[in-house]
């Protein structure tokens, strides 16, 4: 019976050219920079680095965040666009999985599902920790951990119902401080609930309840702020 072969890893996001010229900027030669590599763990042929350059092929995780030490720069300055997954987060903050896992307190399988699956089963504390192991903001950490879906539903029934009712469940998605929630939330259906008076002149559309509630979350942060 032959035996499985393990699956491909998934290619790193990389950009050839923001690795040659962040080099040239530092004014180093290829073979300076597997000096480099070599010192943060990572041994390679200089043909190895320009083979990046050139586009032919992509470093792997661990490749890629020496050579960005080796290049002075943070990972996803190499990346060429924003980070847009957990696991690109997760790279640019320099973290392996088993480390990422360790600061949220789960096992590195757990963690790594979350990953693959783009399905976050972590507690509300595991949650709060997410956001600030990956340096994410609340939106990116709903989107990114699959919940963008239950809050969308939770923030209908608070445009239609009692806000008090969704300020739970909307805590264990969105781990803002509780008093910014609150404020959200109530604004959020007290807008819906709003009588007009524009007479025979439509109103303007109001903003979908989500954006409108992200909206509502950052004003109350830059209120408490002042």
């Amino acid at each position: 019976m032959r035996r499985r072969q393990p699956p491909a890893p998934v290619p790193v996001p990389f950009s050839p050219a923001a690795a040659r010229a962040h080099r040239t900027a530092l004014g180093l030669t290829v073979d300076q920079v597997a000096d480099g590599l070599a010192a943060h763990g990572v041994r390679l042929l200089p043909g190895h680095v320009l083979g990046w350059e050139e586009g032919r092929f992509r470093p792997a995780e661990e490749e890629l965040t020496a050579l960005a030490r080796t290049l002075w720069c943070p990972p996803a300055d190499l990346m060429g666009a924003a980070p847009a997954t957990l696991r690109e987060h997760r790279i640019a903050r320099e973290l392996t999985p088993e480390q990422a896992a360790r600061q949220l307190g789960l096992a590195p399988a757990a963690y790594l599902r979350a990953e693959t699956t783009g399905r976050w089963t972590g507690d509300e504390e595991q949650t709060r920790l997410l956001a600030r192991v990956l340096a994410l903001d609340l939106p990116a950490l709903v989107r990114l951990t699959g919940r963008t879906a239950e809050l969308e539903a939770r923030l209908r029934r608070v445009v239609q119902g009692r806000w008090q009712a969704q300020l739970t469940p909307v805590a264990r998605l969105v781990p803002a401080d509780p008093a910014h929630l609150e404020h959200a939330l109530a604004t959020l259906q007290a807008e819906h609930h709003t009588p007009t008076s524009w007479g025979t002149t439509p109103p303007p559309p109001r903003p979908e309840p989500v954006l409108r509630f992200w909206q509502l979350l950052a004003e109350a942060g830059r209120e408490a702020g002042r």
